[in-house]
């Protein structure tokens, strides 16, 4: 990827320029608990948006891209943001580090990931980042703290992007440390390392390629149900409950509040879980907790799908330490933690099953916990 990015940025702009990356990310555990101000537990992971940029001494960027084969340039003041999609994340963060008071000149710039996309890695937060880290260096001698960086990617989602997503995918590819995962406390944004290199095990992501359309908005009905609770409980978020506070209320509030808000509380918990498992080694504890996520997604929390279901029962029927679904849900991947001497069986059975009952197999993609934003040299 280095060779081809750098071969079309000699074709577009002549001479070398510097060359960043930054990641996408897994999340282990903690789905659903970022707007209820819990716990995630993401990485990042082996697989990146790359760019090669250089100043360019006028106050235009001119910017390709190598997967999609597309071209943008655009200004920098507010009424130049580009029409095509992809090129916004990278005016976005342009504009969101000058309205912070730092600097951004014109460059040039090539960009090509294996990030997969529509898998539920992150890949827009991956680029957001990936230039946010190369303009705090490039232009701002890296004055902008790490925190602030992670910050700008996620305003620009939701001021140049309309996604109004959490800190947690930013947070991960700036954050992202090899060999390690992250507790984040999406209250107080204080973050720990967790050392995770689980010898004799291997972290695989299956992609069920389905993603379902849905009529309504299932995130905000359900964000609105948590809120709800939370506010009968007499709380400020779900953080601050436990189950015997929503015992309490229980007869004041719908069946299905009930289910939302019961998911998110032991949620909450099985973070704390794998957390104290991980420090102990302990991968049995880790997996089982998975399990319980996945099943709490799906019959409590309702946002998983029949596809993501079955990669599940699969997993289980191969005896795989830990499975779950990814992301928000209602489509995407499958994140199991498999036995080494499990794996090549688990994958050849999951592949079989999957397409002989939906015409299609999983993309397999196996993970290793990497470093987030940084600058090859």
């Amino acid at each position: 990827m280095k060779e081809t990015i750098r071969d079309q940025f000699t074709r577009h702009f002549g001479n070398e320029g510097q060359m960043y990356a930054s990641a996408g990310r897994i999340n282990l555990i903690g789905e659903h608990t970022d707007y209820n101000g819990g716990f995630v537990f993401p990485g990042a992971i082996d697989k990146v948006i790359m760019a090669e940029i250089k100043p360019n001494g006028t106050d235009k960027v001119r910017v390709y891209s190598v997967d999609i084969n597309e071209y943008a340039e655009f200004g920098l003041e507010e009424a130049d943001a580009p029409s095509q999609q992809w090129a916004r994340y990278i005016f976005g963060v342009c504009r969101e580090i000058i309205k912070r008071g730092g600097e951004v000149k014109g460059f040039d710039a090539v960009f090509a990931g294996n990030v997969p996309l529509g898998a539920g890695l992150s890949s827009s937060a991956a680029l957001e980042s990936c230039f946010a880290f190369a303009f705090n260096d490039m232009f701002n001698a890296n004055k902008i703290d790490k925190f602030e960086l992670a910050l700008i990617g996620q305003s620009t989602e939701h001021n140049y992007c309309g996604v109004n997503c959490g800190i947690m995918d930013q947070f991960a590819s700036v954050f992202g440390k090899a060999g390690n995962l992250m507790r984040l406390d999406c209250r107080s944004l204080e973050h720990e390392y967790y050392p995770f290199n689980p010898e004799g095990y291997r972290l695989v992501l299956l992609d069920s390629k389905v993603k379902h359309e849905l009529v309504d908005s299932p995130y905000n009905k359900r964000r609105a149900s948590c809120e709800h609770v939370a506010s009968v409980i007499g709380v400020e978020t779900l953080r601050d409950a436990s189950m015997d506070d929503l015992e309490k209320v229980k007869d004041q509030i719908s069946a299905e509040d009930y289910n939302r808000a019961k998911y998110v509380i032991e949620e909450k918990q099985r973070v704390l879980d794998v957390c104290d498992a991980l420090q102990r080694g302990d991968y049995d504890t880790v997996g089982d907790r998975m399990y319980k996520t996945h099943e709490g997604m799906s019959k409590l929390y309702e946002v998983s799908c029949v596809e993501l279901d079955y990669l599940n029962d699969i997993a289980k029927e191969c005896g795989v330490t830990g499975s779950r679904i990814m992301g928000g849900g209602f489509g995407g991947c499958t994140i199991n933690l498999v036995k080494d001497d499990l794996y090549d069986k688990f994958i050849e059975t999951a592949k079989a099953k999957f397409a002989e009952k939906y015409g299609h197999e999983p993309q397999v993609y196996d993970v290793v916990i990497s470093d987030g934003a940084r600058k090859i040299d």
